[in-house]
């Protein structure tokens, strides 16, 4: 049976003559529907939607893609939401890592299953790493192999110097949360995560915490709660037990390496090239470090009219990362 906002949810967007809208609470409630079990609805469901979908886009009624669910009123400000089309085979990661992570996307993929049996799919993960490692990739890669939104939670507007008003905010994320599914991403979660009775504590910080506590040991909802921070060792120890998952990430070895700068490459002839030399080079840099350092290098040779990239040039470009003036 559908929710009670849900159904409301509907009948405003049907008001608003917010088609996409519509479209989407719908595609939930079929969601839904198949999460308790009752299969042979859900797809009726889902092959009306597809049927109307199919009208407006022969009709030519829908022109272009539009985002289908978008934060409204105050949560404007608190959530950013995107769609994205990264895919866990476009980031290179530790085999560990990949595990955990295609194990998520499994268990959500057959849920049925798990709650044929009382139970439920992993749904709440904190990531911990170093700058560049892959941790907001990941909630991106999450989103887009199940074909979900991704909603940034922005930390600035979140979080407030006047009493009471920050926790209001939270509970307006997790009412959003409860309400919209999706992928929800606080990052640099140190922010609102830090351990409680430190020097430097407030009050008001100590209350986010423990409403932030209240609130995830709480939420039962379908969305996904991802945390990241560079800096696991501020986290208070509370937080961690919260978790379903809690994945360390870090700066790539030697193998992973080369399989990211040849991935960065694309299609630049790189014949000659001295991996072993480019590999050291790169060594302690983060992913998002090789990244730029093979976009600047693939620029130099686009500029000099030239499709292949030499083991000088990356060697340059890679340098200039580990650069202390950069």
């Amino acid at each position: 049976m559908a929710t009670s906002e849900q159904l409301k949810a509907l009948l405003e967007s049907y008001s608003d003559s917010d088609e996409p809208r519509f479209l989407a609470i719908a595609m939930q409630l079929a969601a839904h529907e198949a999460r308790q079990g009752h299969q042979k609805l859900a797809k009726e469901l889902r092959d009306i939607i597809d049927s109307v979908k199919s009208k407006r886009n022969l009709g030519g009624v829908i022109s272009k893609t539009v985002p289908f669910v978008q934060p409204r009123g105050e949560l404007s400000g608190l959530l950013s939401a995107s769609y994205p089309k990264t895919r866990l085979s476009d980031m290179c990661l530790l085999p560990d890592v990949s595990s955990k992570l295609h194990r998520i996307i499994r268990e959500h993929r057959q849920e049925h299953k798990l709650r044929a049996h009382g139970l439920v799919p992993r749904r709440k993960m904190l990531l911990l790493g170093p700058p560049g490692s892959g941790k907001t990739m990941t909630a991106s890669a999450i989103a887009g192999e199940m074909d979900l939104p991704l909603f940034t939670i922005v930390l600035d507007v979140l979080i407030t110097k006047f009493m009471g008003e920050t926790a209001a905010k939270l509970r307006l994320v997790f009412d959003s949360i409860q309400q919209v599914r999706g992928v929800y991403l606080f990052d640099e979660f140190d922010a609102i995560g830090s351990k409680r009775m430190q020097s430097n504590d407030v009050g008001e910080i100590r209350r986010v915490l423990n409403s932030f506590l209240q609130f995830i040991e709480k939420d039962a909802s379908s969305g996904i709660i991802v945390a990241a921070t560079n800096h696991p060792e501020l986290l208070d120890q509370a937080l961690f037990r919260r978790f379903d998952d809690v994945i360390d990430f870090s700066l790539p070895n030697d193998e992973l390496i080369r399989k990211a700068l040849k991935t960065f490459l694309g299609a630049l002839e790189t014949s000659g090239m001295d991996w072993k030399a480019v590999t050291d080079a790169a060594n302690g840099l983060s992913y998002s470090d090789i990244n730029r350092a093979c976009e600047n290098a693939t620029k130099e040779v686009i500029l000099k009219d030239s499709k292949r990239i030499g083991t000088k040039d990356l060697l340059q470009a890679l340098e200039e990362r580990k650069s202390p003036l950069r």
